[in-house]
């Protein structure tokens, strides 16, 4: 195993922390905590809360787009995580001394440029560890890379709206932002042990634009138009599935549960599944028909699409004065992070092997840019839906029924599509895979 993974996999969930620490609290933070310029409380309606999340997730996700260029043209992978995490840092400030939309506003920006920029320079360099002689770890080292993303995601969901409801935001957003500050001294640390890809330079541009990067990126594209639909529902589940929650029965498996803390099943969800998927599932798969990457993928999102029957359910009962248990959303949430392992885990790989040598964080980022149009679209769609008297036109189960239909329509578009797509992999030389800095 390549010395630096550690230090990769350290940064990485310490990073995730903060992160989803801080995004976990964020709808509650907009709808319960917000005040003016004077100190009283001005709060967010619900519509325009989620709204406002979804645009925030969609920035974070598009930035990778900008984060490759930088890192693959100009920076290197390393440089650009180091200055940027400082940035990072610096937004997390913000969000600690200024609770106002102003600071909210400067906050969730200057995090959205360094979280997206720096997501796939980190992502990437996990795979520049690897040559030929150990390319058959790849797929093992990038499920324990996601598994150390729920590792962190799993504690700090589960914790930090508990820090935002005792302590208020200043501590909620508080720790979230010094685990951030772990996670760039963790990776300055692993500097010597780190395999570093030099960056292109204007080599990378020619690679970029020469026949055969043209073609690669014009089939990855394709793949993972199809695949944005999958996190436009995904990421309802840190914003409506959020707000859902307020209305049901909070006293689930004996204790009081916030309605932010219910986010925390995906990730420990994930590090069940992981391991459950690729020891026992998907071998019992493969020997009834070859699971290639896309075939998981589009088994996965319709997974997706039958998550949403959950929520459906719920609000039917709310609709007839029903009061459904909060632990509804964990058989929902087991649906959805089973999809979320063929997709998004496989997407991930599928990404990195898929991408020329010196394309390898610009085709990252062009995964993660699916992420952003799925929020994108999420976002606009609350924004269509909010009447002037802040009511929905798609109220109640209707809303979930809309998007489940949405996934579904874009899964059977996605099946000829995968048929016709022909995998070309692209594995780094042995010999940069030895060389460092």
């Amino acid at each position: 195993m390549p010395a630096g993974i550690p230090s990769i996999l350290t940064t990485e969930a310490t990073e995730r922390f903060a992160f989803y620490g801080m995004s976990s609290i964020l709808v509650v933070f907009m709808t319960r905590h917000l005040v003016g310029s004077n100190g009283a409380l001005d709060v967010m309606a619900d519509e325009p809360a989620k709204a406002w999340f979804h645009y925030f997730t969609a920035a974070v996700y598009f930035m990778p787009l900008i984060g490759a260029i930088i890192s693959d043209v100009w920076l290197g992978k390393y440089k650009t995580i180091i200055v940027f995490s400082m940035v990072y840092c610096a937004g997390f400030a913000i969000l600690v001394l200024d609770h106002t939309r102003l600071g909210l506003t400067a906050g969730l920006l200057l995090i959205a440029v360094a979280s997206g920029t720096i997501k796939p320079c980190l992502s990437a360099n996990v795979g520049d560890q690897f040559g030929t002689s150990n390319r058959h770890l790849i797929e093992r080292v990038y499920s324990w890379f996601y598994f150390s993303v729920n590792l962190g995601a799993a504690i700090s969901m589960y914790k930090c709206p508990d820090l935002l409801e005792k302590y208020g935001p200043a501590v909620g957003f508080g720790v979230p932002g010094a685990f951030m500050f772990v996670a760039m001294f963790a990776y300055w640390l692993g500097r010597y042990k780190l395999v570093h890809i030099p960056p292109a330079g204007k080599t990378g541009w020619r690679e970029m634009l020469d026949k055969e990067g043209v073609r690669a990126l014009g089939r990855l594209c394709v793949v993972f138009l199809f695949i944005s639909m999958f996190f436009a529902l995904f990421y309802q589940s840190e914003s409506a599935w959020v707000l859902q929650a307020k209305s049901l029965n909070l006293r689930w498996l004996g204790k009081d549960w916030l309605p932010a803390q219910m986010q925390s099943a995906n990730p420990v969800l994930i590090m069940i599944l992981i391991p459950l998927f690729s020891y026992v599932i998907y071998p019992a798969l493969n020997r009834i028909w070859t699971m290639t990457p896309l075939r998981k993928i589009g088994i996965g999102m319709f997974l997706t699409a039958g998550s949403f029957l959950v929520p459906v359910w719920i609000e039917t009962q709310l609709g007839n004065g029903l009061q459904p248990s909060i632990g509804w959303q964990f058989v929902a949430y087991i649906f959805l992070t089973s999809a979320e392992v063929m997709v998004s885990i496989t997407a991930l790989e599928f990404a990195y092997t898929q991408a020329p040598k010196k394309m390898k964080s610009m085709i990252q980022s062009i995964q993660l840019l699916a992420i952003s149009l799925g929020n994108m679209f999420a976002a606009v769609v609350n924004d269509v839906i909010k009447n002037e008297d802040g009511t929905s036109k798609l109220p109640g189960a209707s809303y979930y029924w809309f998007f489940m239909i949405a996934m579904l329509v874009t899964t059977v578009l996605f099946i000829p599509m995968a048929r016709w797509y022909k995998p070309r992999e692209y594995i780094q030389d042995e010999a940069a895979a030895e060389s460092s800095a």
